[in-house]
């Protein structure tokens, strides 16, 4: 319980976008907070950098907090969306919720409300698709994973199967503490998330390269 509290201190503060560009915000939690490396090393700074060598005109806010639930990040969305106005959230949560026996309709309803109120504000939603060890039996990591397709469908917004793909399986991947991928795994995490970011990417004009 001592390390979940002192986990979730390892805040680092959204970072506000340029004005006049569009941005990319990131709601998530240890995965996507960059927990245990340097935040230049994390998989959002990565998509800062690659966005800007690719040459498209978008800004990237990161307002993920390490141990974040979809209940905690739904308490937190509002604020996000009205002070950086995103173009497209993206919403990469449920792992805790999932390690700590939440009740499936309420994340179910934590996530649906998310796209709402993302949608309500003019954003594109993708969400990150998540599953989590059978801990709590077979039916509760059954139900658990199907509830970002579900919504996917539901809502018509797009889909990252499995935001662990590729990493979540190997060890060389993983930190000591068997759960947070390492530095060398941010590289595969975006590139789970390219594919299905690009589709939306590409409504807006590129820049040149700086």
């Amino acid at each position: 319980m001592l390390l979940a509290i002192l986990a979730s201190m390892l805040f680092v503060p959204a970072t506000q976008a340029t004005a006049g560009n569009p941005t990319v915000l990131v709601v998530g939690d240890s995965l996507s907070a960059g927990y245990g490396m340097s935040e230049p090393e994390s998989w959002v700074s990565l998509l800062r950098d690659r966005l800007a060598a690719e040459g498209y005109g978008y800004e990237v806010v990161n307002a993920s907090l390490t141990g974040d639930t979809t209940g905690s990040g739904l308490k937190r969305l509002p604020r996000a969306l009205a002070l950086h106005r995103p173009a497209i959230v993206i919403i990469e949560l449920g792992g805790n919720d999932g390690l700590r026996g939440t009740p499936i309709r309420v994340m179910r309803d934590n996530l649906a409300e998310m796209i709402e109120l993302s949608r309500e504000a003019g954003a594109e939603v993708i969400l990150a698709g998540m599953q989590i060890p059978t801990n709590y039996g077979r039916s509760y990591t059954e139900a658990f994973t199907a509830v970002y397709p579900e919504l996917a469908r539901k809502y018509g917004v797009d889909l990252v199967d499995f935001f662990l793909e590729r990493v979540a399986l190997d060890l060389e991947l993983i930190q000591p503490d068997g759960i947070h991928p390492t530095a060398e795994a941010q590289p595969l995490l975006l590139d789970n998330v390219w594919p299905v970011l690009e589709k939306k990417l590409r409504k807006q004009p590129k820049t040149a390269a700086r």
